[in-house]
């Protein structure tokens, strides 16, 4: 049977992790967890977490993170079935007996692992010799240090159909084949698949040669520019990413791993120093390739052409992460200055160009947003309804419901931002069409409110839950003008939200506009304050109470009368978008539910005030 993930989760379950780490790190205890400094990197404040509950560690400093068996590949070195082993043994447990096909295949892949290591030989030896000549003068004139290119192997394939052979004749045509350096035509004419062409290893995350890359020196009609090894029983494209096994010490590190197109762009980056730098290989990123990427780190860093390839391209990355996002889980994305990619940007404008870019990138969701709004001209209203479409189309396609959701609820925010914006105030004008302008000296002092206005306010009748509040609260505007300027917007709302109630609110503001610039003697009149109804009694209304008591619970009245059916409104639309956002809808009940709550609570708290306001007269 082969090792599955129900043996290894049994396997962590019996392992006490922070035993495990403590005997190489120090620990101490902190709360549920233990604490040290991180053994993957200089530290003198710890940084490092063990959690035995949850059976992981993790470094706050460099990012480190695993369970007990990449604990024993990681920290101490061993290999994958070797930590198995160990481990097992202080569990008591039996490792399973591997399959026989399973080891087959392994035994396979071990002796093609020989071919390309020897083929990995012989590229660095030919590129030192005669035939190697024009191909390190490539190398030197993009400016890649002798350092960089050992670090990375660079190698020649000689234009030879039968080197290969030759140089590697202890390993047959099957095995040649089997490890992808081996091509034969329908003729049945075998031939080295890799011909003049500057050769690069591609490696596994352990840093074994599985496969290559090769690419050419001169542009010749109808040959790629690049070649990468088939897919065989070492290499498998979608799974691997180039450069892996040095960018993920690297990554600990900076706390970041950057994804470039191709594995030059790798390189360059390593050669002006940035070292946590991977790339796919010829293909979008994958699935697999992401999950590669969010192992070590939970925002990968995309980095792109600026023209329109690159945007594609970011687009086809997005469209693979969205059903895979999860909390803390997500992709950021960098675009090259148009026509520029990262080797020539570095050698334009020098390292600092290139870091200044990967430490501001843009979110997923910026990205996604930007490219769909620019996609065509929003003219019309069907294409601003197309617009929609495509970014709800998007958000379904995410797979975890607290993350559909907010993406829901961010994109028809900036939908409805974008499609609808804020319209032009009108001036506010007087009952005679006359704009409004504040009073000066000099000029014709104001009366108060207008017997038409008199008249609104007694005769007004609301609905039945806010028609004493309502009445209040214009009544109490009406003793203090001043406050009004403050409420400009609620009153507008709630304008609005009441239409009988807008004349009387019109007239609030011109008395608002025609206030003198002096103290608020020109209405304090008798003929221009309205009386209110004898059973509207609330603090704001009565002589004797403080004015700026009386203005902040007048405020206080002016939110009441706004917030609820404002929270009403938006509740019912809540509702009703139930069948097409369950997850979201419920979430968003639920808070609108209790603020509703509170709003009655405090309509409570002033009914008390005022009937408290009544009995104390009373007994007076």
């Amino acid at each position: 049977m082969a090792i599955t993930p129900q043996w290894k989760d049994e396997l962590r379950a019996r392992i006490t992790l922070s035993s495990l780490v403590q005997r190489s790190v120090k620990l101490t205890r902190a709360g549920r967890e233990w604490k040290g400094c991180c053994p993957f990197h200089e530290e003198k404040t710890p940084s490092f977490y063990v959690n035995d509950q949850k059976q992981f560690y993790h470094c706050f400093g460099c990012g480190a993170h695993g369970d007990a068996i990449s604990w024993m590949v990681d920290q101490q070195g061993l290999q994958f079935m070797d930590a198995i082993k160990e481990l097992a043994g202080m569990a008591g447990m039996e490792v399973p007996a591997p399959d026989p096909v399973q080891a087959k295949k392994a035994e396979q892949r071990a002796s093609l692992i020989d071919v390309t290591e020897a083929a990995q030989r012989f590229f660095v030896d030919a590129l030192g010799g005669p035939s190697g000549g024009a191909a390190r003068e490539y190398l030197t004139r993009r400016g890649f240090s002798a350092q960089i290119m050992a670090e990375f192997g660079f190698g020649w394939a000689p234009d030879d159909r039968q080197a290969l052979p030759r140089a590697l004749s202890q390993f047959g045509e099957e095995m040649l084949e089997g490890a992808g350096m081996r091509a034969h035509n329908e003729q049945g004419e075998r031939y080295d698949r890799f011909r003049g062409r500057v050769m690069l290893p591609i490696q596994d995350a352990r840093g074994r040669v599985i496969a290559f890359g090769g690419r050419i020196l001169d542009k010749r009609e109808g040959v790629a520019k690049y070649l990468n090894s088939p897919d065989t029983e070492l290499f498998d494209k979608g799974r691997t990413l180039y450069n892996l096994h040095r960018a993920a010490p690297a990554a600990r590190q900076s706390g970041r791993v950057v994804v470039v197109e191709g594995y030059m762009d790798v390189i360059a980056l390593a050669n002006a120093g940035i070292a946590d730098a991977v790339a796919p290989l010829g293909t979008a990123l994958t699935e697999m390739q992401l999950e590669l990427l969010w192992r070590m780190v939970e925002v990968p860093v995309l980095c792109f052409d600026g023209d329109a390839a690159g945007q594609r391209a970011a687009m086809r990355a997005i469209a693979r992460a969205l059903p895979l996002l999860a909390p803390m889980r997500s992709l950021s994305i960098v675009r090259l200055p148009a026509g520029l990619d990262p080797d020539d940007l570095i050698k334009a404008q020098g390292k600092s160009a290139m870091e200044k870019l990967l430490a501001s990138p843009a979110t997923l969701i910026d990205t996604l947003w930007e490219f769909e709004r620019d996609a065509q001209p929003l003219t019309t209203p069907e294409a601003k309804a197309g617009l929609k479409a495509r970014l709800m189309a998007h958000v379904e396609t995410i797979a975890d419901p607290e993350v559909k959701s907010l993406y829901r609820r961010e994109l028809s925010d900036r939908f409805s931002a974008f499609a609808y914006p804020p319209r032009p105030q009108r001036p506010l004008t007087s009952q005679r069409g006359a704009p409004f302008t504040r009073g000066r000296s000099g000029q014709v002092q104001p009366q108060g409110l207008s017997e038409g206005a008199r008249a609104q306010l007694s005769g007004f009748r609301p609905g039945a839950q806010r028609q004493g509040l309502l009445q209040a609260v214009i009544a109490g505007f009406a003793r203090f003008p001043q406050a009004i300027a403050r409420h400009t917007e609620a009153l507008s709302a709630l304008a609005r939200a009441t239409p009988d109630a807008a004349p009387m609110i019109e007239s609030l503001f011109e008395l608002a506009e025609m206030l003198d610039s002096q103290p608020p003697t020109a209405i304090c009149s008798e003929q221009g304050q309205p009386v209110p109804s004898a059973d509207i009694r609330y603090a704001f209304l009565d002589e004797g109470t403080d004015p700026d008591a009386a203005c902040e619970e007048l405020a206080e009245a002016v939110s009441l009368l706004v917030e609820r059916p404002a929270l009403e409104a938006a509740l019912a639309a809540t509702i009703a978008r139930f069948d097409s956002d369950p997850e979201g809808s419920f979430a968003e009940q639920t808070r609108l539910r209790a603020q509703l709550m509170a709003v009655e609570e405090r309509l409570k708290a002033f009914g008390r005030r005022k009937a408290a306001a009544a009995t104390g007269e009373d007994a007076a």
